[in-house]
């Protein structure tokens, strides 16, 4: 499975944990089991066969880490964000820049420059253009922040 697409599905993961009621690990495994994975719309790709073995380590390190280090995520999103709380922000693009900041912070083998171009991508599938602006405009300003350190 490709790194795009394991990256989008960590989106989805990051997505519906909230709404889970439990913690990303336990989302995880019912995302994962057999029949949760299956009811999943056909119309997505990302979900016609189940991950591999090296994307499903990626998308568990992506989501765990994601809310590990939510505060801190959140506090650079809602920084960047000119204005906005993250709370405002459409869950969508939330998610999105949650698991690109977590990159751009945490994943040694993902260059900065590639968890923006691939955010952007996943973002363009779900939301219209003014909000995929918004999102690059945010991980750019998060990612020059990074580089002044």
């Amino acid at each position: 499975m490709k790194r795009d697409i394991a990256r989008e599905i960590a989106v989805q993961i990051v997505f519906g944990t909230p709404f889970s009621g439990g913690s990303a690990g336990d989302f995880l495994e019912e995302f994962f089991s057999g029949e949760h994975f299956a009811s999943m719309p056909d119309e997505l790709d990302i979900f016609s066969a189940l991950p591999d073995d090296m994307s499903m380590e990626y998308i568990r390190r992506t989501v765990n880490g994601v809310f590990d280090h939510l505060e801190e995520i959140d506090s650079l999103i809602g920084g960047a964000s000119k204005g906005w709380s993250v709370r405002r922000i459409s869950g969508t693009a939330r998610s999105v820049l949650r698991v690109a900041v977590y990159e751009m912070l945490y994943a040694d083998d993902v260059p900065v420059g590639a968890a923006i171009n691939s955010a952007v991508e996943i973002d363009k599938k779900y939301d219209d253009a003014d909000v995929v602006s918004f999102v690059n405009g945010v991980l750019g300003s998060i990612a020059k922040g990074i580089s002044d350190k």
